[in-house]
């Protein structure tokens, strides 16, 4: 034997096949995989997000006396649950059961989860998807076809096989994690609606129960007053009777009592309304709310004077808007990208036999590794149109986000004036009543002595009535103008804005000068 015949001699059972080995080959595919790979995380199309500034005042204007500003310095810090300030275990129980059983509560739940559930899956659209697949057929050929089938051929056949596959497609512009981006955006835009719904449900069971307590003060004088009518219109009969006073007074005491009664009912319906509303609120319906005062309830203090703007950030409608503002800016990209070429790796291994006992032996083995590549060339303006489409739609929520930013910091202001003038009303009202009730006391001693009318007893004695459910109604307005200011702060104010609202912090000009609203340290609740 030849040394030329020697060197083509191979170990029985080994194929001449001319290909480079198949652990070589893999190697390759591998490197190619992984390049491609290195380039997908090179580039993002659209823009990246940038909080936009706010010319915005740095603090709010100082709308409180300096005594009401001391009422509400630091060592009053506000608690997440707010609503206990009241001191009122009725309400904090309503409340609790409001945020536990509302359906908007309970809807904007399942939306937050609903967004968590598509971020997962935003998210698994960046790794490689695996698949098993596996079939098993049998089948028979004809043997009367046009071409012959030799009589070594069988007619039927089995065909085994089992298989890993793959698909990929390369993020090479970043679509694929600006959509995970806008997502995200999306997902803390539902947390944030949820919040929003949890403070507005918290300060609407707040008001209500003020309400409730407000008519049940109402009911209460309003009954002492057709009582004391009822009084009066006995002596006036009386007196009648002796002809001391003619039958104009008696009439006269007898629309007054009927008035007072009428007043009564119309009261007592409204209170069984907002009881009602209140059982909607909580989730019991049939609920039934025993008679209370609202007069023993104390006012939260107000803040401090010249609390920083940058307590806006806390407000969960803001940061809600900013969130979307965050989706609509990450579509931009995904919109763009979708203009440029889109290449998708596919591969798949495995096994392929006649017989179920030869499918795992190295013989059956199948694999297949490639690549696709997809390039818009005319479309007739469609992808541009979307990706303007998107642009358009990031202004709207930037319009948006500033309207809640411009917004909130009004009903701050609002709410500040408010809770501030209904304070200064209190004392006044009361001096009203005060008067109001000695003036009841001498007409009624006049008429007795009869220096003079019913009516004019009569004038006194709906005075003092009106003086006193004045009293109750901005006692309700004072505690409803509190909750405003609670929403308005998107839960209040703490300790650190009032150190933060010190006169020496709050030295410097602040409310002629523009600030951006800055990040938030947290979570808005």
């Amino acid at each position: 034997m030849s040394a030329a015949t020697a060197a083509t001699v191979r170990p029985s059972g080994a194929r001449a096949t001319g290909l480079p080995d198949a652990s070589a080959r893999w190697r390759r595919a591998a490197a190619a995989c992984l390049a491609a790979l290195a380039l997908a995380g090179c580039t993002v199309v659209g823009p990246d997000y940038r909080r936009p500034e706010q010319a915005l005042p740095e603090r709010f204007v100082d709308v409180m006396p300096s005594d009401a500003a001391v009422a509400g310095a630091p060592g009053a810090a506000l608690p997440v649950d707010w609503w206990t300030l009241y001191r009122d275990p009725a309400l904090d129980a309503l409340v609790d059961a409001a945020l536990a059983r509302n359906p908007d509560v309970r809807l904007a739940i399942a939306q937050v989860e609903e967004a968590e559930a598509a971020l997962r899956e935003a998210y698994a659209v960046l790794v490689p998807q695996v698949d098993l697949g596996a079939s098993s057929t049998r089948s028979r050929i004809t043997s009367l076809g046009a071409t012959p089938v030799p009589p070594s051929v069988p007619l039927a056949r089995s065909d085994q096989r089992i298989a890993l596959s793959t698909a990929f497609e390369l993020d090479l512009w970043g679509k694929l994690r600006r959509g995970a981006e806008a997502v995200d955006a999306q997902l803390a835009a539902s947390r944030y609606a949820r919040d929003v719904v949890a403070l507005s449900l918290a300060g609407t069971t707040a008001q209500s129960w003020f309400a409730l307590r407000s008519l049940d003060a109402q009911i209460a004088v309003t009954r002492e007053s057709v009582q004391t009518r009822t009084e009066s219109l006995e002596v006036v009969r009386a007196r009648a009777r002796g002809g001391v006073v003619s039958d104009l007074d008696v009439n006269q005491a007898e629309a007054a009592r009927a008035e007072a009664a009428l007043q009564l009912i119309e009261l007592q319906r409204q209170r069984a309304a907002v009881e009602r509303q209140l059982g909607a609120l909580t989730g019991q319906p049939g609920l039934r709310v025993p008679a209370g005062d609202l007069r023993a309830m104390p006012v939260p203090p107000l803040p401090p004077a010249g609390l920083p703007s940058t307590l806006l950030d806390r407000r969960p409608d803001i940061r809600q808007a900013e969130a979307a503002l965050q989706a609509a800016n990450a579509r931009i990209g995904v919109a763009r990208a979708a203009m440029l070429p889109t290449i998708s790796l596919t591969g798949s291994f495995g096994g392929q036999s006649a017989e179920l006992s030869d499918l795992l032996r190295s013989g059956a083995r199948i694999w297949s590794l490639g690549f696709g590549l997809a390039l818009p060339i005319f479309d007739a303006g469609r992808l541009q149109a979307r990706a303007e489409q998107a642009e358009a739609r990031q202004r709207q929520a930037l319009a948006g986000y500033q309207k809640s930013i411009e917004t909130a910091f009004r009903e701050v202001g609002d709410a500040l004036t408010n809770n501030e003038r209904s304070a200064a009303a209190e004392g006044d009202l009361q001096a009203r009543l005060d008067a109001a009730r000695n003036s009841t006391r001498l007409a009624r001693a006049r008429y007795e002595s009869g220096y003079s009318g019913y009516l004019e007893l009569l004038d006194a004695l709906r005075t003092q009535n009106d003086a006193e459910l004045a009293l109750i109604r901005n006692r309700q307005a004072r505690l409803g103008y509190s909750v405003d200011l609670m929403k308005s702060l998107g839960g209040g104010w703490r300790q650190s804005d009032a150190e933060a609202s010190s006169p020496a912090a709050a030295s410097a000009p602040g409310t002629a000068s523009a600030g951006a609203v800055s990040a938030p340290a947290g979570t808005a609740r």
